[in-house]
């Protein structure tokens, strides 16, 4: 496939791109990780482990439709041109399934409210196919992975300024009513009904909605291609080609299959932290969402960080260095439990002293976490300006659509494999232990790995 000449966006453009990351952050940072999800494990479910598997399941079903569909989407938007209309349907599916979440009150339909969040899941993950697959065509090669990582970073940031908006005016404590800061909760949100929780998916839903359109109005898109019935048609017969092409690209498909494996176990890290956090030491919203706060600090230092050395290092390294940290904290956060740290070895008594976080085991949990800060933005940023390098920009919608079926082609099975090992086990801590297993795997397929990973066929 020949190169596009690309031509460098105008700052407008590049920053309502990058937006779309601020804007996208809320969902995974409020409602996956640190409010909703820890809610729905601790409080919506009739005991931690019933509720851990069932945001577990969940996770998996969107993670089957997306691996599915998303290789085909990108291929047909390859051939319709623009991205923004397929960005606004699902948008728009986004929006809905967020907005409903404020249904679930305890003791609510467990099924309905997965499935709406499945739903979410799936939509905001396809936004994200045309997104990034937009970026090739925005800066020379050059400048992708500072853009990238400059790009999460900013993410993270609106992801932590919506987590101080829902600890600091939203979420208050069921013993007082009030707030970290000492408020009454706005719009009166009553805590022992979860409403401090349930108005996270309406507030994702408003501030998605507000902060991509900057894209929309300002970011450049593909020029417009065939009619969406043959463009389907193309589309699917290009993807085949692609997948038997791929196979000739020995660097691409080494890279895709590392990233397959440690991705998932990216995701359900992120996923189930915060849950498994919860459950074990009985934190409330507001430790949660402090917990989160601290991590999207630490997460945009890290993507600031990551926006130089991909540049001087090379995204490949940025990207190993990455797993080793998280694969550390995912065994320090598994090996943390009342009292002790490091299995055991490390006994840490103490009264809780009724302050926030206040046993020593759990300031080593969040010890543990800020590892988990530093890397979470750069493995992913850094592994999207990867593929961004490999490929060429006429290609980039259906090679991000396998990029996104490579992060989440067996994406159900981590999670699968946490919730399954956790029902048969009786023990959250040992089917959390699996995510290591994954972050490893990918890491020694990816030392393995050209960089970049592009050893394209003659045109």
């Amino acid at each position: 496939m020949a190169e596009i000449a690309v031509q460098r966006a105008s700052g407008r453009g590049i920053w309502g791109w990058m937006l779309f990351d601020w804007a996208a952050q809320p969902f995974f940072t409020v409602i996956t990780t640190f409010i909703f999800g820890p809610y729905f494990v601790s409080r919506m479910a009739s005991d931690p482990e019933t509720g851990q598997a069932a945001w577990g399941y969940g996770i998996a079903a969107a993670g089957l439709v997306i691996a599915v569909l998303s290789p085909i989407l990108g291929s047909i938007a390859d051939q319709t041109g623009p991205r923004k209309p397929w960005i606004a349907l699902f948008a728009a599916i986004k929006i809905t399934s967020l907005g409903l979440l404020w249904l679930a009150a305890p003791g609510s339909n467990l099924f309905l409210v997965v499935a709406l969040f499945s739903l979410a899941s799936v939509a905001a993950e396809f936004s994200t196919v045309f997104n990034d697959s937009m970026m090739p065509r925005l800066v020379p090669k050059s400048e992708i992975g500072r853009i990238s990582n400059m790009a999460w970073g900013l993410g993270y940031l609106g992801g932590m300024i919506a987590l101080i908006f829902v600890v600091a005016f939203m979420a208050s404590s069921p013993e007082t009513g009030k707030t970290l800061l000492g408020f009454n909760p706005i719009l009166g949100l009553d805590p022992k009904l979860g409403e401090d929780a349930r108005a996270t998916g309406p507030l994702s839903a408003g501030w998605y909605f507000l902060f991509i359109l900057p894209m929309f109005f300002f970011t450049p898109d593909a020029v417009k291609g065939i009619p969406l019935r043959p463009a389907v048609r193309e589309g699917l017969s290009e993807l085949k080609s692609t997948l038997g092409e791929i196979r000739k690209r020995s660097g691409i498909f080494r890279f895709l299959v590392a990233r397959m494996i440690y991705q998932d176990g990216v995701n359900a890290l992120l996923a189930l932290g915060g849950a498994f956090a919860a459950a074990m030491f009985h934190w409330s919203i507001t430790e949660i969402g402090l917990f989160g706060i601290i991590l999207n600090v630490v997460a945009i230092v890290g993507c600031l960080i990551a926006a130089r050395l991909d540049t001087a290092l090379g995204s490949k390294t940025i990207v190993m260095i990455s797993l080793v940290l998280l694969s550390i904290a995912t065994i320090g956060i598994v090996s943390t439990g009342p009292g002790y740290t490091l299995f055991g070895a490390w006994m840490m008594p103490g009264a809780d002293s009724g302050g926030l976080f206040g046993t020593p085991a759990e300031k080593a949990y969040i010890f543990f976490g800020l590892l988990i800060g530093l890397a979470f933005g750069p493995v992913q940023a850094s592994s999207r300006s990867y593929m961004a390098r490999s490929v060429t920009a006429a290609e980039s919608g259906r090679y991000f659509g396998i990029y996104a079926l490579a992060g989440r082609a067996t994406s159900f099975a981590a999670p699968f494999m946490v919730a399954t090992i956790t029902l048969a086990s009786g023990s959250a801590r040992l089917g959390m232990a699996v995510i290591v297993l994954f972050l490893g795997i990918g890491l020694a397929i990816l030392i393995r790995t050209p960089y970049p990973a592009d050893n394209p066929p003659a045109a």
